[in-house]
Formats: C-alpha cells, structure tokens, sequence
C-alpha cells in the first residue's frame, strides 16, 4: 500500500466557542480490492465537530481521489481517513462512514469514531 500523497489543508473555525456538526459527503468514492485489483466503489462521509480547524473541501475532495489507485481494504482506508483528519484537525470529535457497494453479494459498511480526550462528552 502506498500513501495517499495529498495533504489535507485546514483553514481556522469561524465560531471556534460553539459546537456544530460539518458533514462532508463523498458519494463516488473508489479504490481498488488488494486482492482482485478491481475497483471497489463507495460512499465517504465524514462528520466532525471542530475545534479550532476546518478541512478545506478542495484538499479534501483531491485526499480522496487519491485512493483511487491504491489497493486497499474497506476496514483499512475508512480507519486511514479518520487517522490523517484526526491528525490536520484535531476535532472535537469525528465519525467517519464508508458505504461500499455490493461486491459478492454483500454490501459493507464501514464506521469509525474519534472523540478529543478531556472533551464534554469523555468519560
């Protein structure tokens, strides 16, 4: 597997003091199968809250693109995804969902979470 090159870019939260929920939604996402090298097909969404940083859409949108010619399974890229928003963001918290298209006749769902420690809902 190799690294998705593109960096993600942020810019600052305009209302940093409040919590609200951004949902990004990728509805053509693709990547392709490690072990058959045929395309997998899919849905990304990504909702966070923000602390101090936003993702900027442009960045996010070529990030993406970027699995396109990586094999990769589903488990591994929806954890991937989360682990380098995680990592520009910082957010207060974060669930990323992958939605992927039947393949063998199954159709697979992917979701992964992240909540800031020391956050408001932490235990």
């Amino acid at each position: 597997m190799t690294e998705v090159p593109v960096r993600l870019e942020t810019f600052a939260n305009p209302r940093p003091e409040r919590d609200y929920t951004i949902t990004h939604v990728c509805p053509e996402f693709t990547s392709v199968c490690p072990i058959t090298g045929l395309p997998d097909f899919g849905e990304i969404t990504i909702e966070y809250v923000a602390d101090a940083l936003c993702v900027e859409l442009k960045s996010l949108k070529y990030y993406l693109f970027g699995y396109r010619q990586q094999g990769i399974f589903y488990e591994a890229v929806v954890n991937t995804i989360l682990d380098d928003l995680v990592a520009a963001l910082r957010p207060r918290s974060i669930v990323v969902s992958g939605k992927f298209s039947v393949r063998g006749g199954i159709h697979s769902t992917v979701t992964v979470s992240h909540r800031k420690p020391g956050g408001a809902d932490s235990a």
